[in-house]
């Protein structure tokens, strides 16, 4: 009896493995792609558009109660407003501009530097929940992408800072950056580069949302052939031990 024993306790032990290899693939993707981002359908060099934030709540007991999004000098819009939201008040903070800078004729010498969106009491972003914050202003600079350091606050007093800068070649930072790609400032039919602009955002959208899942798919199947194989291998490993 014994012989029968060890190898489907072998087994079972290589199952136990693989489970658990499972489970941490599917967390670790999962984890990788809750942080907050930033997306717009409008948003080019020199133009002005909506800059929308999505806020996903990553802990398993607190709310998210505070939104600050940074806005670096050289980033800076000479018109900004945010887009009201319920529950949710807005404190913005204005810095004085290194050198003044011109809209349309008009001196620029400050500029809103901090959007902070701050929760009712008892309100927030509740775990397993997202909420969309959204900016609209210009003009945007001539830049290719515009980073947003942001900070997410939770009712229980700690605090995410996704403030790392993403650098074009290397692996994505642990914290990154909400960073937004802006499209080139349109010289041609407006309602057409509009539409471009609006369908490489979804895709880009789409890609985001499904890369990690893609992934965690491939990776359970995988895990879960490897765990077959090697109930299998065990049992023919007894059988023959019986055998003999």
């Amino acid at each position: 009896m014994s012989l029968i024993l060890r190898p489907l306790a072998r087994a079972g032990v290589v199952l136990a493995a693989v489970l658990t290899a499972l489970v941490a693939s599917v967390v670790v993707a999962a984890t990788a792609s809750a942080h907050v981002t930033v997306s717009s359908a409008d948003a080019a060099a020199g133009g002005y558009g909506k800059l929308t934030f999505r806020v996903p709540n990553e802990s398993d007991t607190a709310s998210t109660v505070s939104v600050r999004i940074s806005i670096p000098e050289d980033e800076a819009l000479a018109s900004l407003r945010t887009m009201p939201v319920p529950g949710w008040s807005v404190v913005t903070t204005s810095a004085e501009l290194s050198s003044p800078a011109d809209d349309h004729g008009t001196e620029i010498t400050s500029y809103v530097s901090v959007v902070e969106f701050r929760a009712d009491a008892g309100g927030g972003i509740a775990p397993g929940q997202f909420q969309e914050f959204s900016l609209s202003g210009g003009p945007f600079p001539d830049a290719d992408t515009l980073s947003f350091p942001t900070v997410q606050t939770y009712s229980d007093g700690t605090e995410s800072a996704w403030i790392e800068p993403t650098v074009e070649g290397q692996e994505e930072p642990a914290n990154p950056a909400p960073t937004l790609t802006l499209t080139a400032a349109s010289s041609g039919d407006g309602a057409a580069t509009d539409t471009a602009a609006a369908t490489d955002e979804h895709a880009h959208d789409a890609e985001v949302s499904n890369a990690p899942a893609g992934l965690a798919l491939f990776l359970a199947i995988l895990a879960l052939a490897v765990g077959v194989a090697g109930v299998a291998l065990g049992y023919r490993a007894g059988r023959r031990t019986v055998s003999s």
